[in-house]
């Protein structure tokens, strides 16, 4: 049997919206505007946001949070321990999370895969130069 903190990071679906105004730098609050686009419910996208924001906090605190602090997370962002590990995964499967020798960490990996598919986007499927980009 596995246990849900043990459940495959899989890929994650991100959306993608076309109009100008719906950008995430257009918004407000741009955090909870990516965690919106990662997560269905209003709610679960507010606790990610609110957890990654810990994530950020304890991190630039030089005491990162360590992944055996699930009690007291799941305590915090009031959430079952299911839900609290599929939001995790999900973060994990985006590339927005990372877990490095047992603590938790924002990731670049995100960053790097969007990058990378809008070059892709801009030189082979439009055929501009990357340069233009």
């Amino acid at each position: 049997m596995t246990r849900i903190k043990d459940a495959p990071r899989t890929a994650t679906t991100l959306v993608v919206r076309s109009y100008t105004a719906a950008r995430i730098t257009q918004s407000r609050d741009p955090y909870l505007e990516l965690m919106r686009r990662l997560f269905k419910g209003e709610v679960t996208a507010m606790r990610a946001k609110r957890f990654l924001e810990m994530v950020e906090k304890r991190k630039k605190e030089g005491k990162p949070i360590s992944i055996d602090e699930w009690e007291n997370l799941i305590k915090e962002l009031n959430v079952s321990r299911s839900s609290f590990y599929a939001m995790r995964n999900k973060l994990l499967g985006a590339g927005v999370l990372e877990v490095r020798k047992g603590e938790y960490h924002t990731s670049g990996q995100f960053s790097k895969d969007l990058a990378d598919m809008a070059r892709w986007w801009w030189t082979v499927i439009l055929g501009n130069s990357p340069e233009t980009l």
